[in-house]
């Protein structure tokens, strides 16, 4: 029986799936459940700097249609939205969770997917980690690398991983 269940979560499909998947775990083991939104550069949608806005080398202070490359006001406001659009989705799945019984928390933390939710297993004493995985191969993974491949080699506890549900091709 699990007594301390870390799922890592964030907005993309299989995010839900892996919500779905840890509260069904948390409910049958009577477990505690800690929803983990990392905040990272690698999460899809996560706002990013124009390449051209750290390039070594000087760019005319306006593109016609594009802000000023050198001003990060604007990349601040879109990370800052992107910030509480996290948290209103730890919140939603926490009330979610304990709506159905399962007594739930959430923490946000900014970094490294892989090596915060390894991390936070060991400082919050995980004995289970619940981690989807989009199924990234071959070049793909070597290139964007794999947080369910890191965690799954350096976790400190069991981990499950949530395969992404692929759309079936029509006949």
């Amino acid at each position: 029986m699990f007594q301390k269940i870390l799922a890592a979560i964030d907005s993309s499909t299989i995010g839900q799936q892996v919500f779905d998947e840890a509260v069904a775990i948390a409910k049958w083991s009577d477990a505690n459940l800690m929803l983990l939104h990392v905040l990272s550069y690698e999460e899809e949608g996560s706002p990013t700097l124009p390449i051209y806005a750290v390039a070594p080398y000087p760019y005319p202070s306006t593109l016609e249609g594009y802000p000023n490359p050198l001003d990060f006001d604007v990349f601040r406001e879109q990370w800052k939205g992107y910030e509480q659009k996290g948290l209103e989705l730890l919140k939603t799945f926490t009330d979610e969770a304990i709506a159905a019984g399962v007594r739930a928390e959430f923490t946000q933390s900014q970094g490294s997917p892989s090596r915060t939710i390894c991390d936070l297993a060991r400082t919050w004493e995980a004995d289970h980690i619940v981690i989807g995985r989009r199924g990234h191969s071959g070049l793909s993974e070597l290139f964007l690398g794999s947080v369910s491949n890191y965690v799954l080699h350096h976790a400190p506890c069991s981990v499950l991983t949530v395969q992404a549900t692929l759309a079936k091709p029509d006949p």
